[in-house]
């Protein structure tokens, strides 16, 4: 895996887990965990403290969505695509099963075929 790629995959999931945390600091239809930091509240104010969580929210998942869509160019196959049904039909190698064109008949026991 591309070393990019996987910094980058980080680089999500930490800001996904940053995201989760600060959707919860946010003051819902009732109390939320903002409500718990009073000092917080107090310092800069109640409004000012949503409308920070709210740009914070905001760069997050803009931040996201940018770095998804550059992780999606930089996953590793060197401008090759991956081609997922050569991929599938080639599972067994070279060696291709062999099929019966025509189903066997079998005789019930104690009975016989007749020759043809």
């Amino acid at each position: 895996m591309n070393a990019l790629f996987t910094t980058l995959t980080v680089l999500i999931v930490i800001a996904a887990i940053l995201l989760i945390l600060v959707v919860l600091l946010q003051n819902g239809k009732g109390q939320g965990m903002a409500s718990n930091f009073v000092a917080g509240n107090q310092t800069f104010g109640v409004r000012q403290t949503a409308d920070i969580l709210e740009k914070i929210t905001w760069g997050l998942v803009a931040f996201i969505i940018v770095v998804s869509v550059v992780a999606s160019f930089t996953t590793g196959t060197n401008g090759a695509a991956i081609d997922v049904t050569d991929r599938i039909e080639n599972v067994a190698g070279d060696e291709q099963p062999a099929f019966p064109t025509t189903p066997v008949e079998q005789a019930a026991p104690g009975t016989e075929v007749p020759a043809e």
